[in-house]
Parts: C-alpha cells; structure tokens; sequence
C-alpha cells in the first residue's frame, strides 16, 4: 500500500522491548539503548540520557519541536520485562514499578502525542501499571478490531490459495484455526507462515516458539483439576486480571495463547457477560496436555500416547485398558510422594484426560447433558466413547446408564453418521494407584 496512498509522516518512537530484565539494573540499560537508538534516528540527543523516565520526556517533547509535529510512539510487547521474571515476583514488582515510571510519560505528554499503540500479552490493570492514562482505551476484546490478530478463513482462502496447493485444509483449520477475540475465529499468523515455510509440515510452531515455564510454576502451587480448564466459564474480570501478587492459571492460559473464547453469554439485566474459553486447536490441545504430562508424572511416554489413539480408532477396548493399566504402573512411586498435584481430587482423572487430549483425539470435558455431567467424551471417527471416573466401589457405570448420557448421540445430524457409542467406566484404587476395575459397554442401537 506504500505507494496507493498520500501518507502524513509523523515523528515515530518506537520501543520495542528485547534485552536482558533478569535484574532492575540491566532493565535500564536495555531501556536507555532503546531510547538512544530513538535519539539518533530522529536527529536528537537529549541531556537527560541516564534517567529513562525523563529521557522518554525529553525525547517526547523534543521530537515534537523539531518535526513540529505531534509523535507516534508505538511499544512492542510492553510487558515483557515482567513476564520475564514471573518465576521471581521481587524482580517483576521491581520491573513493573519502573515500566509504569516510564509509562506514565504517555499521560504527561498527552498533547504532544498523535497516535500511541502498545501491544503485549498481559492484561495488567491500569492501576498497577499505566496508573494515570486514562486515555488509553483497551481494545482486546472490541469485536471491531477481532480479525487484527490472525487471518480469517476468507483471507486464507483468498492470500494464500497457492501457497497452500496440496494442503489438507481440513487439518489445516485443525492445527491453526479457532482463536476469538469476538471478531471471526481467526489462524494463528505465525503457524500458518512456518507451515508454508516448512513445506506444508504440521508441527507444533507456535508453541515451539515460546516460554510455558511460568505456567509450570502456577501448577506447582495450586491445585487443579486439569479438565475443568476445558469449557472453562468466567466473566470478563478474570480475562483482564494479571496480578503479579496473585497470579491465576485461567488468566496466564487466556492472555498467553492457550485458552480462547468459545461462547460468550450476555445478561442485559444486569449488564453482565459470561465467557466460555476452551482450548483453540489441535496444536495447543496436544503441547499444552503433553507439558502438563511431563509434570505430572515426570515423563512422557510417547508410545503410551501414540496407543491410546490407535486403540481408540480400532474400537480395541481391552487393549486400551492395557495401555491405561502400563501407564501408571510405570509412574516412579516417589512422584506421587514429591508432586502435590498427585494429591488432589481428580488427579486420575487428570492423567488420562492429558493423555488422550496430548494424542489429538477429540475430547470433550465434562460434557453438558440435559441432566447432569460426564468425565469425559471422547470422538475418534465414528466412534464415540462416554468415560466415568470413580475412586469407590460404586458401579462406574451406574451414573452414565441411570442418567443416560448417551442419549444425545443416539440421533446425529446428519444422520448418516450414526456413530458407535461405547460406554467406559474406570474405578482407581489410591492404595495401589493403579485401575482398579474397567468395564464397558456398547450401546447397541
């Protein structure tokens, strides 16, 4: 568009954060070299060039005299410094409280400033961080900016046609698609480029590409049921809290990438919305569960994984319960005694949904019936498994038959599916922490 259009030029200062933020000492060195790199590509110097704050001041001011002209500034990932240092909260408290020192020169500045645009992946409230700048307005979730983050299905189809020749679209929108930020569902940009790059390789790109170490943190001090991340329902105070003090796994998964938004639920009366996120796609599903796995037993069996779904695509449900009983015979004993995750309610249940979700079988969590809940579903083809957990001596298959879970799949749209339904129970005994009973059933039609 460079030469369709008669551009205004306008003083840009751009800060894009990439350094080293391990201590507040080199934070501020990356900063001044940001800063006199902006100094010299404008033509100015400033004479407070050791100060960040004032130096953003001076540069601010002094662009606008010499271009007469109001500035651009434009910061890339703003709150990298911080999120650097989540495995530390006295560095990242000290890495915020310098940011918002430079932060608050937007506000001082306002008159001066023509356009300014941060992006990054946390929501920090405004208060902790860009305390003051009320005239910033948040437009993560405007759904008139919802497509700005990714490629839509139409731009796919209509840029990238040839690029994509031979491509399985289906896997494609699989593997990339499914991020919502109330616009269109929306690929992932960075995956679909590697992937034409990569010849048309599906591979976990993305994920590849980053940092999920803050996450393992959040999972060695809290307590979770791994599933109820999946069809997870919240209102918009947990998507815009980032608290370094108090961090939450629903937010860092949400602003991070790993959870988007499924449904969105408006109550008008009393001017409320509640959001469903779930997990985007494939690629995330199989990263996130096998990061987890690793966790959890401190190892992950890839040929473990790899079984599960093939036993599940035969329907070989003997061998599947094989497979299930293999794995956690061979969990180390002492990871039970060192992993606090181990202890809490759930953690069976957690494993195997990490396991089938990390394999990329289609799995839903605690799946919605008209009458109640189930563990877990899992869809392989034209198979459709109905699972229930237990830790007693109850009948596992007593709840999924007395409430009939299964009976919303018994009449598929469209009706040439007409999938086989097969009915899982598994009890786990705590004492041997291994299956105690697994039975099943298929639903004859």
């Amino acid at each position: 568009i460079y030469d369709k259009y008669d551009f205004e030029k306008y003083p840009v200062i751009k800060i894009d954060w990439a350094g080293d933020f391990k201590t507040l000492k080199s934070t501020k060195q990356t900063a001044i070299n940001i800063l006199k790199h902006n100094q010299k590509k404008l033509g100015i110097d400033c004479e407070l060039s050791d100060d960040v704050s004032s130096c953003f001041d001076e540069l601010i001011k002094l662009a606008y005299e010499k271009y007469q002209k109001r500035v651009v500034i434009l910061i890339d990932e703003y709150d990298k410094p911080i999120l650097d240092n989540l495995d530390n909260t006295t560095r990242a408290i000290e890495n915020r409280d310098f940011l918002r020192s430079v932060y608050i020169q937007l506000k001082a500045n306002d008159r001066y400033i023509k356009f300014a645009f941060l992006t990054g992946i946390s929501k920090f409230s405004k208060a902790s961080i860009f305390s003051g700048l009320n005239q910033i307005e948040d437009i993560s979730l405007t759904p008139e900016f919802g497509n700005i983050c990714g490629y839509t299905q139409d731009e796919l189809e209509e840029s990238f046609s040839e690029l994509l020749k031979g491509a399985n679209k289906g896997l494609v929108k699989r593997w990339y698609n499914g991020y919502n930020f109330l616009g269109d569902r929306v690929y992932n940009p960075f995956d679909i480029l590697k992937f034409i790059k990569n010849h048309l390789v599906f591979d976990n790109y993305w994920w590849e590409s980053g940092n999920p170490f803050s996450l393992i943190e959040l999972l060695k001090k809290g307590k979770y049921y791994i599933p109820s991340l999946e069809n997870l329902k919240t209102d918009k105070t947990l998507l815009n809290t980032f608290d370094i003090e108090n961090l939450q796994l629903e937010s860092l998964l949400f602003q991070a990438g790993y959870l988007t938004i499924d449904k969105v639920i408006v109550d008008e009366f009393i001017g409320s919305m509640e959001y469903t996120l779930k997990v985007p796609n494939l690629e995330i599903q199989m990263s996130l569960n096998r990061l987890i796995i690793d966790y959890l037993t401190k190892k992950i069996d890839f040929d473990t994984i790899n079984n599960i779904r093939k036993t599940l695509l035969k329907a070989d449900l003997e061998e599947f319960k094989n497979t299930l009983f293999s794995l956690f015979a061979s969990i180390p004993y002492n990871n039970y005694i060192k992993n606090q995750i181990a202890k809490v309610e759930g953690y069976w249940a957690s494993l195997v949904y990490c396991y089938l979700a990390g394999s990329g079988v289609d799995i839903i969590a605690e799946d919605v019936t008209n009458i109640g809940r189930i563990d877990l579903t899992i869809k392989v083809n034209n198979n459709i498994y109905i699972l229930e957990f237990k830790t007693t001596n109850e009948d596992p298959l007593k709840q999924i038959k007395e409430k009939r879970y299964y009976e919303k799949y018994l009449n598929p749209k469209p009706q040439t599916l007409n999938p086989n339904i097969y009915l899982v129970g598994i009890t786990f005994d705590e004492e041997s922490r291994n299956i105690k009973e697994f039975v099943w059933e298929k639903i004859e039609k």
